[in-house]
């Protein structure tokens, strides 16, 4: 068949030469896929057993990075959707219907606490945030309806350390699933699984990535039992990653262990220098011991990462702590955390049974500079605000 030129572009057959070899994971794009027959097509999400079917439910490059993390974790598979949140939301819209009952700690991700009491309240589940220490006393809270609990170890911003593996006893004993949200701990410096979780979450924008430049989360599971529901869902939600975004993330996970070395080696020296200033009243790292929860962070975690947060003294005013903030030159203002340059967001902690830090809190990330360097941008900027109180 004799084509015109402007069909032969589209569909003439290209020979490459084979045997090229990288340590670089191609980036595959594509939303169609092809099939080898009519009757060989079909629209399942798990391209495990189907093969690949629609760019939606991933390319190569994003079944690459779902089992890179899903090694990470040491689960038994990963599903990587467009961020952290939309991870969170997967869970919770998989797993939950009208009329049944979901527990979050006090201290949950302000987001995850947003999507619980509008987005799901909307469509008729209920909720019920506890103490983050409540440990196995968590068990006095549970309901007929109950059908998940979230847990976040180390909370969000007040960093509470949470005793996942009772909450997850008395879960298992109800069988009801247990959530964590481990984007703290990178997935490595707790063992979600061996401590009884049954779905770890991850915000792989955060040390995954690692260069404040892309936006993905994952959803790993201990087993299968959970694993249609949560593909379903992401089919049904559309919640597709981009093959860019997971190529970045793949250059990422291959710096993660000396990134977060370096972070928290920095992250603890700075902590523990910030927590002999008299400006500051408690120091919120779970490897200190003024943090909540620190014994169970040393029974239970291998390391810790470069997020924390400090709490100044009661005399200190909102104008104080922001002018401490604008004071600071290598500290950037801004939200997520993780990347290779260090934020600090000053937050105003009000939210119900969370501690009465009230405006006085600032919450660090650690990145990459000279941790002397850091230290002394920190202390300028105390006696700035000293200075002129």
């Amino acid at each position: 068949m004799d084509e015109t030129w402007q069909t032969r572009v589209l569909h003439d057959a290209v020979t490459l030469p084979e045997g090229y070899r990288s340590l670089a994971t191609p980036v595959y794009r594509g939303s169609t896929t092809l099939f080898e027959s009519a009757a060989s097509l079909n629209d399942h999400w798990d391209q495990y057993r189907s093969g690949y079917t629609y760019g939606l439910y991933g390319t190569p490059t994003t079944l690459e990075l779902a089992a890179r993390v899903c090694g990470l974790e040491k689960g038994t598979r990963t599903i990587v959707v467009p961020g952290g949140q939309a991870a969170i939301a997967l869970v919770s819209l998989a797993l939950l219907s009208a009329g049944e009952h979901v527990l979050l700690p006090s201290s949950i991700y302000g987001p995850n606490r947003e999507l619980t009491v509008s987005t799901l309240a909307r469509f008729g589940v209920e909720s019920t945030f506890y103490d983050p220490e409540i440990g196995a006393g968590l068990a006095a809270l549970f309901r007929s309806g109950t059908r998940l609990v979230w847990t976040e170890s180390p909370g969000s911003v007040t960093m509470e350390v949470q005793d996942v593996p009772a909450i997850a006893a008395v879960a298992r004993a109800r069988e009801i699933p247990v959530a964590l949200d481990n984007t703290w701990a990178a997935g490595v410096y707790f063992d979600a699984f061996a401590h009884g979780v049954d779905v770890s979450v991850q915000a792989l924008t955060k040390y995954v990535g690692g260069h404040s430049d892309v936006l993905l989360g994952s959803v790993t599971v201990r087993d299968e039992s959970l694993l249609e529901r949560l593909g379903a869902a992401q089919k049904a939600l559309g919640y597709g990653a981009s093959p860019d975004d997971c190529s970045l993330a793949l250059r990422g996970l291959q710096t993660l262990g000396v990134r977060l070395e370096y972070v928290e080696r920095s992250a603890l020296e700075i902590a523990r220098r910030l927590a002999e200033r008299p400006e500051i009243e408690r120091v919120l790292h779970p490897a200190l011991p003024s943090c909540p929860g620190h014994g169970v962070w040393r029974r239970d975690f291998t390391g810790s990462s470069g997020v924390f947060s400090i709490v100044f003294a009661s005399e200190f005013s909102r104008e104080r702590v922001l002018r401490f903030v604008d004071a600071l030159e290598l500290f950037e203002i801004g939200y997520s955390w993780a990347g290779p340059v260090s934020l600090a967001v000053p937050i105003v902690v009000q939210t119900p049974g969370r501690p009465p830090y009230g405006h006085r809190l600032v919450r660090f990330s650690i990145g990459l500079e000279s941790t002397k360097d850091l230290i002394a941008d920190l202390e300028r900027a105390l006696c700035v605000c000293e200075a002129v109180r």
